[in-house]
C-alpha cells in the first residue's frame, strides 16, 4: 500500500497487514503530522480460466492473463527526491492519553484563608485588651480622632543633673489618678521635649507600673533619660494615642 502524508505530501511504501482492513491512525516520518488511514480494499477473486476447447485431437488453451502490477513500483522513493532513500513509514496507534493533573481543592485554600484571618483578629483583641485601643492603635502610628481621657495626669518637677562620666541625666516624674467613677484602662504616657519656639526636639514612651485604676485611685511613674538635646526646654507630657 502506498500512503500519502496530506501536509508535506511525503509517499511511503508500507505493507497492507500494517494497516489492517479496519485502518488505523499513522504518523508522517518527516512532518509528525497524524492522519487516519483508511484499510487496503480486499481483493477480488481472480477469474477461473477458461476450459480447454477441444477441436478433433488439438487443445487449444486460453491466453494468459497478463499481470497489471508485474514490475517495480515506482513509488518506492519519495517521488520529490528521486535520489534519496524512501523513509520508512512510522505507523503508530494514537491512543497515547494527556498526563494526568491533580485538581486543586479550592476549600483548602479558603479554610486555610479563614485560619489565619482569625489567628490574627485574636492577636489583635488581645493587644486591644492587654495595651487598650487609645495605646495599641497610637503604637501602629493611627488614631481614633480627638478623644478626652477621664484620667489626669500630674508632672513634678524635672531634674537634670550632670553625671561623673560627663554624661547629663534627664529625669521625669508625675502621677496618674482616675477622676471618674468606673475603672480605667491606663494608657502610655508619652514625653516631649520642645524648643523655645514649641518644636519638637525629643520624645518618648514611658510605661506605668499598673494597667488599670479603680475609681479616685493613682499610680505613679517616672523615667530618665541621658543626654537628651540642650535646646529642651519645655516638657509636654500625654498619653499615647491621645491627640
Amino acid at each position: 500500500m502506498i500512503l500519502q502524508c496530506p501536509e508535506c505530501q511525503t509517499r511511503y511504501l508500507v505493507p497492507d497487514s500494517a494497516i489492517g482492513a479496519a485502518g488505523r491512525t499513522v504518523r508522517c516520518a518527516n512532518c509528525k503530522h497524524c492522519w487516519f488511514q483508511d484499510g487496503a480494499p480486499l481483493p477480488e477473486p481472480a477469474a477461473s480460466p477458461a476450459p480447454a476447447i477441444a477441436t478433433g485431437t488439438i487443445t487449444v488453451p486460453p491466453p494468459p492473463v497478463e499481470d497489471e502490477f508485474a514490475g517495480p513500483s515506482p513509488f518506492l522513493p519519495p517521488l520529490d527526491e528521486p535520489e534519496a532513500e524512501a523513509p520508512v513509514a512510522s505507523v503508530e496507534s494514537y491512543d497515547e492519553q494527556p498526563p494526568f493533573r491533580a485538581r486543586r481543592n479550592p476549600v483548602r485554600r479558603w479554610t486555610i484563608a479563614a485560619l489565619i484571618a482569625g489567628a490574627l483578629m485574636l492577636a489583635a483583641v488581645a493587644a486591644i485588651t492587654w495595651l487598650g485601643a487609645p495605646s495599641f492603635l497610637g503604637r501602629l502610628g493611627l488614631a481614633l480622632g480627638p478623644t478626652e481621657s477621664p484620667l489626669l495626669i500630674k508632672d513634678k518637677p524635672i531634674q537634670r543633673r550632670d553625671l561623673d562620666n560627663g554624661s547629663e541625666l534627664f529625669a521625669v516624674a508625675g502621677q496618674i489618678t482616675n477622676a471618674s467613677a468606673e475603672r480605667q484602662r491606663v494608657p502610655d504616657v508619652r514625653a516631649e521635649l520642645r524648643d523655645a519656639q514649641g518644636r519638637l526636639v525629643y520624645s518618648w514612651t514611658i510605661t506605668p507600673q499598673l494597667r488599670t485604676l479603680a475609681p479616685g485611685a493613682s499610680v505613679d511613674f517616672n523615667s530618665a533619660k541621658l543626654d537628651v538635646p540642650a535646646n529642651s526646654k519645655r516638657l509636654v507630657l500625654s498619653f499615647a494615642g491621645e491627640s
